[in-house]
């Protein structure tokens, strides 16, 4: 079947499917997984539902900017299964020539990646199915470019694949839970990679993508590991935000949000409703350096 009508077959799937709202259980595993074209990653589609976004004031670990609560009704979208990697991002800049420059150095000091003398975003040396990063968000916005090209319906690089927004990040996180993590409250051990998810990989080197078991909506590596660039600007609350499901687009958007947290950050971090910034041209120890990204697609 082709792509376009797998998608058809898709919608018709999700639209048999319960929607999501508060503590509703995530709906029964489907075929719903796709994949458009060789260099497209494998895709989740995810139903249509409504969720309480951010977290609420007894949460352990949370910060202000997780508030105040809201309700927010999401379309039905797809969602990458994993974090762009290494070998995927080496492709596209093998077809295109563009190439981030390196991030920046922090007490004269470079993060180093596996192989790599300097932090730069992924080389050849590089272990294929580790997540790319030291990447900004512009470099992602490039990277979708690209990838929208390899279809035959896009113009100008202008098509489905685009990020996810901060509401839909967060409800493909949650997944149906409202608990800290999709898994509960407790950070538990070796559900993630962090520095105190009691992973091998802790605090120490990236894992693979797919080292943990997907959540209810099939997911990997959802929290922890890398954080995650989505398309909205950064704000210091939820205070006017959309309650539709879409990208929080106005303001200053010299800064964009990220999501999921890193394999060097502590436990609170690694929580479905916590949420950080970079400059979306910036590369600094921080942030870009700890980023990658996961791809959203809309539907029909």
């Amino acid at each position: 079947m082709r792509a376009s009508g797998r998608i058809v077959v898709l919608l018709l799937l999700l639209a048999g499917l319960p929607s999501l709202a508060g503590a509703a259980r995530a709906a029964e595993p489907l075929d719903r997984d796709f994949r458009e074209c060789s260099v497209c990653p494998p895709m989740v589609a995810i139903p249509a539902g409504k969720f309480l976004m951010g977290s609420p004031a007894s949460e352990h670990g949370r910060f202000d900017a997780e508030g105040p609560q809201h309700w927010v009704s999401v379309r039905a979208f797809a969602l990458a299964k994993q974090v762009v990697t290494n070998a995927e991002f080496l492709t596209f800049l093998r077809e295109t020539g563009y190439q981030p420059a390196p991030c920046d150095r922090i007490l004269g000091l470079t993060w180093r990646s596996a192989g790599r003398d300097r932090a730069y975003p992924p080389g050849e040396t590089d272990p294929p199915l580790d997540p790319a990063v030291c990447l900004n968000w512009n470099d992602a916005q490039a990277y979708l470019v690209w990838l929208n090209r390899k279809l035959p319906a896009a113009k100008d690089g202008k098509g489905p694949y685009r990020l996810p927004s901060e509401a839909e990040w967060e409800y493909a996180a949650r997944a149906g839970t409202t608990t800290a993590r999709w898994w509960g409250d407790a950070i538990g051990v070796g559900r993630a990679n962090c520095n105190g998810c009691g992973s091998r990989w802790d605090n120490r080197l990236l894992a693979p993508v797919g080292s943990f078991g997907p959540n209810p909506f099939g997911l990997d590596d959802m929290l922890g590991n890398v954080w995650e660039w989505v398309a909205d600007c950064w704000h210091e609350s939820y205070v006017g935000a959309p309650e539709d499901g879409r990208a929080w687009t106005e303001g200053d958007c010299r800064k964009r949000v990220m999501r999921g947290g890193a394999w060097s950050n502590v436990p609170e971090f690694i929580r479905s409703a916590a949420r950080s910034s970079g400059a979306a041209n910036g590369r600094d120890f921080d942030t870009s350096s700890y980023a990658g990204f996961r791809i959203a697609r809309s539907l029909p």
